[in-house]
C-alpha cells in the first residue's frame, strides 16, 4: 500500500469538520518555520548528552554577584555557559565552523548566538560577536543589552546575523532534556537546561546534587562524534571548575 493511500484513508477517517478557528501566520514564525525545515532537510543532525553539577557556579555566582551589581551587571547562568562554550572551542576548533561543499570553513571569530523567547512572538537569536575577546563581565553585560532590546523590538538585522555557534536555553521554561536544532549554517547548538537537584553517586556515596543536562546537536558532516563529546566534557569541566573560566 503506498503513502498517498495511507494518507487518502487517514483522511477519510478524519471527521468533515472540527471545532477550532484559524490563526494566520505572521511573519516571524513563516520565517522560524522556512528556517528549521531548511535545518533539517539540509544538516544531518546528531545530539550528544551529558549532564554537569552546577554546585560549584552556584556557589561561584553566589560569591560573585555583589561585586558584579556594583558594577552595573546581573550575574546570569548563560554567560558561565558562553564561557565555558568559548573556552571548549580552543581544543576542538571545528565545532566553530561552516560546511561547504568544496571545504569547510573554520572561523577566526568565536560569533555567539544566544536564544531569546519573545513570549508567543516567538524566538530571536541576538549574536555576542568576538565573545572570545571578551572578559566575562563584558559578555554579561552584551547578553543583558541584547536581551532588552529583543524584548522591546528594537534589534537590527546585523544584531542577529553573523553568529558561528548558537546557546539555547530552554530551562528558563521548566525543560529538563531536549535535542536543539541547528541554526543553519551554523555546525554547533548547545542545549542548556532546568537546574534539578538528583541523587548523584559521587565517590561511593550518593549526594543530592544541583544537575543540567547539556545537549549539543551537530551537523555530522562536519563534526565526528569524538569530536562533539570532546567539546561536551570540556564545557563540563568547565563549569564544574569555574576557575577555568
Amino acid at each position: 500500500r503506498s503513502d498517498a493511500d495511507v494518507l487518502a484513508r487517514a483522511k477519510s477517517a478524519m471527521p468533515s469538520t472540527l471545532a477550532g478557528r484559524r490563526v494566520p501566520h505572521d511573519t516571524m514564525r513563516r520565517r522560524i518555520a522556512e528556517h528549521m525545515v531548511r535545518s533539517v532537510t539540509v544538516a544531518p543532525h546528531v545530539t550528544a548528552l551529558f549532564e554537569a553539577d552546577f554546585g560549584a557556579i552556584i556557589a561561584h555566582r553566589e560569591a560573585a554577584k555583589a561585586e558584579f551589581q556594583r558594577h552595573g551587571v546581573h550575574l546570569t547562568l548563560t554567560a558561565y555557559l558562553v564561557q565555558a562554550c568559548v573556552e571548549a572551542m580552543k581544543a576542538v576548533p571545528v565545532v566553530n565552523s561552516r560546511w561547504h561543499d568544496d571545504a569547510l570553513e573554520i572561523f577566526d571569530d568565536v560569533n555567539v548566538g544566544v536564544g531569546t523567547a519573545l513570549g508567543d512572538k516567538g524566538l530571536v537569536v541576538p549574536v555576542v560577536r568576538d565573545a572570545d575577546q571578551m572578559g566575562f563581565a563584558a559578555i554579561e553585560k552584551k547578553i543583558a543589552e541584547l536581551g532588552l532590546r529583543a524584548r522591546d523590538g528594537k534589534l537590527s538585522m546585523a544584531e542577529m546575523q553573523g553568529g558561528s555557534f548558537t546557546i539555547s536555553n530552554g530551562g528558563v521554561y521548566g525543560s529538563l532534556m531536549s535535542s536543539p536544532i541547528l541554526n543553519p549554517p551554523q555546525s554547533g547548538i548547545l542545549g542548556m537546561h532546568k537546574i534539578q537537584e538528583r541523587p548523584v553517586a559521587i565517590g561511593g556515596k550518593v549526594e543530592i546534587r544541583p544537575m543540567m543536562y547539556l545537549a549539543v546537536s551537530y551537523d555530522h558532516r562536519v563534526i565526528d562524534g569524538k569530536e562533539a563529546v570532546t567539546f561536551l566534557v570540556r564545557i563540563k569541566e568547565n563549569l564544574e571548575d569555574p576557575a577555568r573560566l
